[in-house]
């Protein structure tokens, strides 16, 4: 038995049929397992062994529980001196969070050490209490209809229901043009809505209540290099081992970078798994099995063909529920699919970039340090001549980013179309701009230096929107369970106290976090540059065959319904003919419409 699972709840009469066809809707998370929970006005179901009452609560309490609990032993013991008993193994960690839920309420959730998202429904009072974990590594959706409440691990599993009529969300297209991925609470899917990371909600009477229960912070402290490697070499260490208990065998993804490699050297599993392409500079399969090696774990590689990725697209996309433009999300989609041909758990390092300042952009203020010394009068007047040269002109690009403060040039790791061009490109305008979406974050770190604002602002949305949203979305495709060692709450105490000096410095990235690895690790591994999934598609778009296949959907009723189609005809023979890259554009743009195609032009799924 493992812990990840999908669940979905509806509040009405007569349910069991509509129940049903809803978990038929998810039944990819953990095929052959199902079981539901009726009364007069609701309808709980379950993927996986997700579905739970307790002896000493059992008259009062149901539970749909999606996720893991990896300090659920200590919560068990503390639970005990309470007078609770847990003689059976059975969904330990569910009736674990009912007794939890009777002891402390809500207050429970300050307990918890893990990822998850779960709906607990109190007879008595008739009241449903559902919580997401504080970095938002599993979803939860949500709407209200006619018949009451719908709510779930993936919005698919609401199209079945009679009174769920899907509608594009076109507020959510704009913003997705310009981040990559679905940003806004309320999805593409008008009036669903995701229960936001850190966050618990209270149905009763008819009406939602949501309430903010942890919100994560960096407090840097002053601290000698050797005490910040010391602690993150110890923190990673008991992570891990938390992250590794299981009676199933446990894998560990494997790129040639520094993240995976630690975690690989640090649990010595016995497989390791690497996706790559038939492209050199877009391969990591050499450096991974050299470390695989290392490590004595037997090394299996998936070469993705171009066909095949291409073939994949639209499949992943359905999977997501939202359009994603991340093209790593596929690459992902393929080594799950791999490793769930050896493993039923997987570790990855998601989270190690966004806590200890992994990512090249994040050197950027130090780079503009010395030119934001210039008086911003006259910094704007030489962005106003930049943006009149070519667009592959050399130092063009720093000139207009160093007349911008970084709450203005920054909102994440992708910034794919400006508010003007999404403008000049949608027939639908969007109420809200970019910033308007990131004050809200960069409000609550005005205290902090530029580095820190722009990592805090990408955990608090490109982490939970992008990343950690495939890993569950790809993942659950096949059944597999992701474990991620380094999304812990635990990890990111230690990382939030670091100073800036020790996440990031004009030369290198993760500058603590590296020297902590490079006591398990190879120093080229340890010092290698970040690749992630790296996926040729502005190689793709220059090859006539896709190319025309991409043109297709640009020139459709559909491109024409939501898009001035002869924008897009532009950029892409613009990047076609090699006139600049515009490949991130033309992807956003294109997983949309093979999203719209999934939901909206196939019928019911």
């Amino acid at each position: 038995m493992y812990g990840f699972c999908g669940f979905t709840g509806i509040g009405q009469d007569h349910a069991e049929p509509i129940i049903n066809a809803m978990l038929g809707a998810i039944a990819h998370r953990a095929p052959g397992c199902t079981g539901t929970y009726l009364i007069e006005n609701l309808a709980l179901g379950f993927k996986s062994h997700g579905l739970s009452n307790h002896e000493n609560v059992a008259e009062n309490f149901r539970i749909v529980f999606n996720g893991k609990i990896y300090n659920h032993a200590e919560l068990q013991a503390l639970l005990e001196e309470k007078g609770y008993s847990f003689e059976s193994e059975e969904q330990k960690e569910q009736n674990m969070l009912l007794c939890l839920y009777q002891e402390y309420g809500t207050e429970m959730l300050s307990y918890l050490r893990g990822v998850f998202a779960f709906a607990i429904y109190d007879v008595i009072a008739d009241k449903l209490f559902c919580a997401r974990d504080i970095f938002g590594a599993k979803p939860f959706y949500f709407t209200q209809v006619k018949t009451g409440l719908i709510f779930g691990s993936e919005i698919k599993s609401f199209i079945p229901h009679p009174s769920f009529t899907p509608v594009v969300n076109t507020e959510a297209l704009g913003q997705y043009l310009t981040f990559q991925y679905s940003v806004l609470n309320e999805t593409f899917f008008k009036g669903v809505h995701k229960l936001p990371a850190g966050h618990y909600m209270v149905y009763e009477n008819e009406s939602v209540q949501i309430s903010r229960y942890h919100s994560h912070m960096f407090t840097p402290e002053d601290m000698s290099l050797e005490r910040a490697v010391d602690d993150i070499h110890l923190a990673v260490q008991q992570s891990v081992d938390l992250h590794t208990k299981s009676d199933s065998e446990i894998g560990a993804f494997l790129s040639g970078g520094v993240d995976s490699g630690y975690i690989a050297s640090t649990f010595g599993g016995k497989k390791t798994f690497t996706v790559g392409f038939d492209y050199e500079k877009y391969n990591e399969i050499e450096y991974a099995k050299k470390l695989s090696d290392m490590v004595g774990a037997e090394h299996i590689t998936k070469i993705i063909s171009t066909e095949e990725y291409w073939d994949s697209l639209s499949k992943v996309q359905y999977h997501m529920d939202e359009p994603l433009a991340d093209p790593a999300a596929v690459a992902f989609y393929f080594a799950c699919r791999e490793a769930a041909n050896y493993v039923k758990i997987a570790l990855s390092g998601e989270a190690a970039d966004e806590f200890f300042g992994g990512y090249n952009i994040y050197k950027e203020p130090l780079s503009l340090r010395i030119y934001s010394r210039l008086p911003l009068t006259l910094r704007e007047w030489l962005a106003s001549l930049a943006k009149r040269l070519p667009q592959r002109m050399k130092g063009r690009s720093f000139i207009i980013r160093g007349a911008k403060s970084v709450e203005e040039r920054f909102i994440g790791n992708a910034y794919i179309f400006t508010l003007e061009e999404r403008e000049k490109l949608l027939k639908y305008p969007t109420i809200q701009t970019p910033t308007d979406i990131t004050r809200l974050y960069y409000n609550q770190v005005k205290h902090l230096d530029d580095i820190t604002k722009m990592q805090f602002l990408d955990i608090n949305l490109w982490l939970v929107d992008d990343i950690l949203l495939q890993a569950d979305k790809m993942s659950m495709a096949h059944g597999l369970e992701v474990r991620t060692p380094f999304l812990d709450r635990d990890i990111f105490r230690v990382a939030s106290r670091l100073p800036a000096k020790y996440r990031v410095i004009k030369k290198e990235t993760k500058v603590a976090f590296r020297r902590a690895a490079a006591r398990d690790l190879p120093s080229e591994t340890a010092n290698r540059r970040k690749l992630g999934f790296p996926v040729p598609i502005r190689i793709w778009l220059r090859d006539e065959k896709y190319y025309n296949i991409v043109k297709a959907h640009f020139i459709g009723e559909t491109a024409e319904k939501y898009f001035h189609i002869g924008e897009l005809a532009e950029l892409l023979e613009l990047h076609f003919h090699g006139k600049q890259d515009n490949s991130r554009k033309i992807w956003t743009v294109f997983m949309f419409l093979l999203w719209h195609r999934e939901f909206f032009e196939k019928g019911d799924m």
